[in-house]
C-alpha cells in the first residue's frame, strides 16, 4: 500500500469569526475617534458633554468595546480548540485586545489632558 498522508487540520471556524469581529469592531473604533476628534474640533469651545452627538460617541464607544470584548472571547475559544489550526484565533484575540487596550488608552490620555 502507499504512504498515509496526515489530515490537514482545518481552521477554526470560532477564530476565524474571532478575526472577523476583531478586525470591523476595531476598525469601527478607530473611524469612532476620528469622528469624536472632527466634533471636537469643529464646535467653538470644544464639544458639549451633554449634547446628543457626545451622547451618541459615548453609546457607540461601549458597543463597540463589548464587540472587542465578545471577539477577544471567540479568540480564546478557538485557542482552546483541538484539532483545528490556531492561527485566525490568535490573529483575532491580538487585535481585539489590542484595540481595547488602545481605547482605554486614548480615554485615560484623554481625561488627563482635559
Amino acid at each position: 500500500m502507499g504512504a498515509t498522508w496526515p489530515v490537514a487540520r482545518r481552521h477554526s471556524g470560532v477564530g476565524i469569526a474571532s478575526f472577523v469581529v476583531g478586525c470591523v469592531g476595531g476598525a469601527m473604533l478607530l473611524m469612532l475617534f476620528v469622528v469624536a476628534g472632527i466634533l471636537e474640533n469643529a464646535t467653538p469651545g470644544g464639544m458639549d458633554e451633554e449634547s446628543v452627538e457626545a451622547v451618541l460617541v459615548g453609546l457607540f464607544l461601549f458597543v463597540f468595546l463589548l464587540l472587542q470584548l465578545g471577539a477577544a472571547v471567540l479568540g480564546l475559544v478557538g485557542l482552546f480548540q483541538r484539532d483545528r489550526r490556531r492561527l485566525f484565533a490568535g490573529l483575532g484575540l491580538a487585535i481585539s485586545v489590542g484595540s481595547i487596550v488602545m481605547a482605554v488608552f486614548a480615554l485615560v490620555v484623554g481625561m488627563v489632558v482635559s
